[in-house]
């Protein structure tokens, strides 16, 4: 829970950053600009997930595995290893992007003017993988505070580079400030691996593995011998090229949605300026509010590897499974608010983010509304698939995501052929290969930890509180509305209302209890006023009462 928190405090900063970035640059360069830019990120992201999924969860969980049997000097021996495939890794791809980018391109009709953002993109691929060994390194030491930091300073720099550039290039056109904005992962990139690498200076870095080991050695222990590059090379292939696998789907889901989105739609006769608008409403305008929890869930799941792999090793499978339920019931703690909020004011919210672009925004509504749903499986999917990476299990999760992304593409492929569905079936779609996964990662779960959830703990508390935010939302946006004839301020008034009672409703109704708030950094100031409120609560039904 304390990793847990620092991560999810620095993708609060994250995405509050995002959108600082991603909201003005769709005001600035508009649904045919968003289109350039996210063709080259998806493709970015796609070739990312080869070098930053996987292996620092390999590296994560070999890291804590060797120091929970006290080997910090082989868990070291990991990191320089995995530092050394992450960089050749990070070469060919970087070079991959910028010297064949037409070859990269070949399959998206209607998008080549996307090749200035490719390449203006290309060098992050270098970068963000040497990155990604200094922070498997450090959270398998279950020190989570050098991945926040460095997270933190990568995304301020790829803000302000980005949205510079932007403003820079856009006289030239659309495409050219696309790429300005691309650049921005780069100088961001940049920024956050400067970070971890100071950061490591200044942790000691290798001294420290070698000093705990001349300590092992003083306490009478035998010579070590080390583990072979090849043999560390063959178990991170055997820990990450499944993780590796199983994070390729989401973007490989992702490149088929563009695929399928361009080509469904020219056979229904839509003109390319109209899908390129169309396509930058769906990913460029509404999936990067559907980040918002992921990024959250994400940090839940980062923390629960390091933790679940030495429980596990140790063979302590009480707090195995007590860490595996807590993780769960904070993943829909955090995903049902969002998801149904995204669900009750989806028109408003994109209304309020995207004023310049009014039109594409109210286009771009259904969409939000239907991904939506999917958040509160996207939260299941991603904290299960942690824990089934900690226990060994990394292949489940890809099977399962497999299942699901099968049924999105049939699902896609059908739904779209209808005119009046179009491009929503690619959002149904979507929310199809969640379901399919949440639902069996969760058996999985069950059957490999023999881990029982509290059905009313996990889910109907924390859903009685969403939808009692719900209605208070609707209340509150719908009287403020009628009272001033204006959305924006209602809107961010009926969020902070709704927040404000989703956390009432979770503390009185006992979705999170006491012992848990204490485990929290800065636990004791949040228990004190629960602590005293809970008490007035009783009194008044005992007064009741009698």
């Amino acid at each position: 829970m304390q990793g847990a928190v620092v991560l999810a405090a620095a993708g609060v900063i994250i995405k509050a950053l995002g959108a600082v970035f991603k909201i003005p640059l769709g005001n600035m360069i508009g649904d045919t600009g968003m289109g350039y830019y996210q063709t080259a990120y998806t493709i970015y992201v796609m070739f990312l997930v080869l070098s930053n999924s996987g292996i620092p969860v390999a590296i994560s969980r070999m890291v804590s595995e060797r120091i929970a049997v006290g080997r910090p000097w082989d868990a070291h021996r990991v990191f320089r290893v995995s530092f050394i495939l992450l960089l050749l890794i990070g070469l060919v791809s970087s070079s991959l992007c910028f010297f064949k980018t037409d070859l990269v391109l070949h399959h998206f009709p209607n998008m080549e003017n996307s090749s200035y953002s490719v390449k203006a993109i290309a060098p992050a691929l270098l970068i963000v993988p040497i990155m990604a060994a200094y922070r498997g390194y450090f959270q398998g030491k279950q020190n989570m505070r050098p991945t926040a930091n460095s997270q933190v300073l990568e995304q301020f720099f790829r803000v302000a580079a980005g949205i510079g550039a932007a403003w820079y290039m856009l006289p030239r056109g659309e495409q050219f400030a696309a790429a300005g904005a691309a650049f921005g992962a780069a100088a961001g990139a940049a920024a956050g691996l400067l970070t971890v690498v100071v950061i490591y200076a200044l942790s000691g870095g290798n001294r420290g593995a070698r000093h705990a080991e001349e300590k092992a050695k003083a306490r009478g222990g035998s010579a070590r011998t080390p583990e072979s590059v090849q043999g560390i090379l063959l178990r991170i292939c055997l820990i990450a090229v499944p993780i590796t696998i199983g994070a390729s789907i989401m973007p490989i889901m992702n490149f088929i949605d563009l695929a399928i989105i361009t080509n469904r739609l020219s056979d229904l006769g839509w003109a390319a300026e109209e899908i390129r608008k169309t396509y930058g409403q769906l990913a460029g305008l509404v999936n990067p509010l559907i980040n918002l929890p992921q990024i959250l869930t994400q940090a839940v799941a980062m923390s629960l590897v390091p933790a679940v792999a030495a429980a596990h090793k140790r063979g302590d499978d009480a707090f195995l499974r007590h860490n595996i339920s807590l993780g769960l019931r904070t993943a829909i703690i955090i995903g049902l608010p969002c998801a149904l909020g995204m669900m009750t004011l989806s028109k408003q919210i994109m209304l309020l983010l995207y004023p310049a672009v009014k039109e594409a925004a109210i286009s771009a509504a259904p969409f939000l509304f239907i991904l939506g749903f999917g958040i509160i499986f996207l939260s299941t999917v991603q904290t299960l698939t942690g824990v089934l990476q900690g226990i060994g299990r990394q292949m489940i999760p890809v099977r399962n995501l497999c299942v699901g992304a099968a049924a999105k593409i049939a699902v896609t492929w059908t739904l779209m052929a209808i005119p009046a569905i179009n491009v929503k079936g690619a959002a149904i779609g979507t929310v199809t290969a969640y379901v399919l996964a949440a639902a069996l990662n969760l058996m999985a779960v069950r059957r490999h930890t023999g881990t029982r959830f509290d059905i009313g703990l996990t889910y109907v508390k924390p859903a009685l509180a969403a939808i009692a935010m719900s209605a208070a939302v609707l209340a509150v946006y719908g009287a403020l509305h009628a009272l001033t004839g204006r959305a924006a301020i209602p809107t961010v008034v009926a969020i902070a209302a709704g927040a404000a009672v989703y956390a009432s409703m979770l503390f009185f109704g006992g979705a999170i209890t006491e012992e848990e708030l204490l485990l929290l950094p800065g636990g004791k100031r949040l228990a004190k006023p629960l602590r005293a409120l809970r008490k007035r609560k009783n009194q008044y039904f005992f007064r009741r009462k009698h």
